[in-house]
């Protein structure tokens, strides 16, 4: 009987060491991503999964999608769950400056 309990006992904290290290941080994130959607405004600048970067043009809640424009007179339809964050260059900017320092040189000093 003892070690039944001993077994649940670890169960229960294997389930719940789970739930907060998998589940719980993917929620937070899908929460994050959705308040983020819903705030969306006509004429931000965001970035998508794909890596694009657009203006919104128009917003349809109702089918879930947005219209962005990509370049001058060229506009996408996209899927609202696809617009991960604003695009800022600078942040861009900078994290792309770090990912080169930290790389080692191609072509080494003689």
């Amino acid at each position: 009987m003892q070690e039944f309990a001993l077994l649940a006992l670890v169960m229960v904290l294997a389930l719940g060491a789970y739930w907060a290290m998998i589940i719980f941080p993917k929620q937070r994130d899908f929460q994050k991503r959705q308040h983020y959607v819903r705030n969306l405004n006509i004429g931000d600048e965001v970035v998508t999964y794909g890596g694009i970067i657009g203006r919104v043009v128009a917003i349809e809640p109702d089918q879930g999608t947005a219209q962005l424009e990509i370049a001058s007179g060229v506009v996408i339809r996209i899927l609202t769950a696809a617009l991960v964050q604003p695009y800022d260059p600078e942040v861009f900017a900078s994290a792309a400056r770090k990912g080169f320092d930290d790389q080692p040189s191609a072509h080494p000093e003689r």
